[in-house]
């Protein structure tokens, strides 16, 4: 894909069009790496945004029991 290079102020870049960042699933930050003769834009990675659903999986699977014990279990007698 061609596409040109536009003035920004001092600097220049490079506008995408909305088909692209939605394919890509490019939100307001892209991680950008330079390698030979070649820049490389990414989405930056969300690690944690599948937990609630691999958290309702568990559920239904019943594999979200404690591993270790709850160490509060007796704070109501505190005082």
């Amino acid at each position: 894909m061609v596409t040109k290079i536009i003035k920004i102020g001092n600097s220049k870049g490079l506008r995408l069009s909305k088909t692209i960042l939605d394919r890509y699933d490019i939100g307001d930050t892209v991680n950008m790496r330079m390698e030979e003769n070649c820049i490389i834009i990414e989405p930056v990675s969300k690690p944690r945004s599948d937990w609630a659903k691999s958290f309702k999986e568990m559920r239904k699977n019943c594999h979200d029991t404690l591993l270790i014990e709850d160490i509060f279990e007796e704070e109501s007698n505190w005082e």
